[in-house]
């Protein structure tokens, strides 16, 4: 293996290590509800929390580390990222566990925003979108490994164990860039010209399509493992094994997604989002029966990120003037639809709705993104010449 490769796998690590404290929550959430003493819907505040943090942190701190070597900076977000996890470990209160996932989270969209681009810059022009993709691919594999066997051992010892064990993937991935990620020095950033760039009609089209997708998604999956234990009536043990197939599901739904948003973008978006429609509408009737729940479950990641990644590639082709700016603010869309769609969820549970309710909000908002995905194909048809368009585009990586 060439050093190039092995210094984009320790970017890897990273991810992983990062996409699997991002997801836990949802696997944890009814062993933190019943241990500090709080409703499903308020320990589902850890995941809004931790979603707002990264929507308003990560612009923040990528500023604040704008001029430091970008070898360095990446070290000092592992870092970040290990404090956090450390400290939601030992959260005495409620109050304090959120405290310590909003620190974990300031990590992530800075990471991520000088992460991919240290990684198209290890390899050729021709090669950077399959760096970056490896690098992702630490995301997928978090929900696939990550995730379950965290959860498994928050079941089996304790959650609190879950966040002990995670700290150590980020000692990992800090001694790996140490020794396998060559200095980079930081680029100056025009914010005054990428500003007006990410502020144009299309580009907002596409952050508002990566909201309200994500809000669909984590309205019902923030709520996952108290729905199948409350209404499916299987054992925490079942809840992980299901948690696999969701992410399965999301690591061939994104490598699809890839490949069909290439031959045509926004009709990968449309149809797959109809389809996704469609599960979520059959949902509350499978959540009694556990094989159809969780077969349900794999083919919604599969289809959802299916449809989605073709918007990654659409975003560089909207603001490929504007990457570095595009690229914080494309992961920020996300986590802002993760924290509303937890609160909206946490909402409808708080008013009784109870969790059958969950998927046909989800659909709401799918059907909102299936109606601006089809506006955004009327204005491409209006306005074929972008007068933007032009130059090479920057790979903007999309969580």
């Amino acid at each position: 293996m060439d050093s190039k490769r092995k210094s984009i796998l320790a970017l890897t690590t990273a991810a992983f290590g990062i996409g699997t404290t991002e997801f836990i929550i949802m696997g944890l959430l009814p062993d933190l509800a019943h241990d500090f003493h709080v409703s499903i819907p308020k320990a589902g505040i850890l995941v809004s929390g931790y979603a707002l943090s990264v929507t308003i942190g990560s612009p923040l701190v990528a500023l604040a580390m704008a001029r430091v070597e970008r070898k360095k900076s990446l070290v000092l977000l592992m870092g970040i990222f290990v404090l956090g996890n450390l400290m939601c470990s030992i959260a005495p209160t409620f109050g304090l566990m959120l405290a310590a996932r909003i620190v974990t989270a300031l990590c992530h969209g800075a990471f991520f925003g000088t992460g991919s681009i240290v990684a198209a810059n290890l390899v050729p022009k021709n090669q950077r979108v399959q760096a970056i993709t490896l690098m992702f691919s630490g995301l997928t594999l978090a929900n696939v490994v990550g995730v379950p066997a965290g959860t498994a051992i928050g079941h089996a010892i304790g959650w609190r164990w879950t966040f002990v064990c995670i700290a150590p993937i980020g000692v990992a991935a800090m001694a790996g860039i140490l020794a396998l990620v060559p200095k980079m020095a930081a680029q100056p950033v025009a914010i005054v010209h990428e500003f007006k760039t990410v502020v144009r009609p299309k580009v907002q089209l596409v952050l508002a399509l990566s909201t309200i997708s994500s809000i669909s998604l984590f309205t019902v999956y923030t709520y996952i493992a108290p729905m199948l234990e409350t209404v499916t009536h299987v054992s925490p043990r079942t809840v992980t094994w299901v948690l696999v197939l969701f992410g399965v599901g999301i690591t061939i739904g994104n490598a699809a997604g890839g490949k069909l948003g290439d031959w045509k973008q926004m009709g990968t978006v449309v149809y797959g989002c109809a389809a996704v429609l469609a599960i979520l509408l059959v949902m509350p009737l499978a959540e009694p029966h556990a094989v159809a729940i969780a077969a349900l479950v794999l083919f919604w990641g599969g289809l959802h990120f299916m449809a989605i990644a073709p918007l990654q590639a659409r975003i560089v082709d909207k603001a490929r003037k504007a990457p570095n700016l595009a690229s914080t603010l494309n992961q920020g869309a996300f986590n802002m639809g993760n924290a509303l769609g937890a609160s909206f969820g946490g909402l409808a549970l708080t008013w009784g709705y109870g969790y059958r309710s969950l998927p046909w909000l989800g659909a709401v908002m799918m059907t909102v993104v299936i109606v601006l995905s089809l506006v955004a194909i009327r204005l491409d048809r209006i306005q074929v010449s972008d007068p933007d368009a032009g130059g090479e585009a920057d790979f903007i990586p999309m969580h």
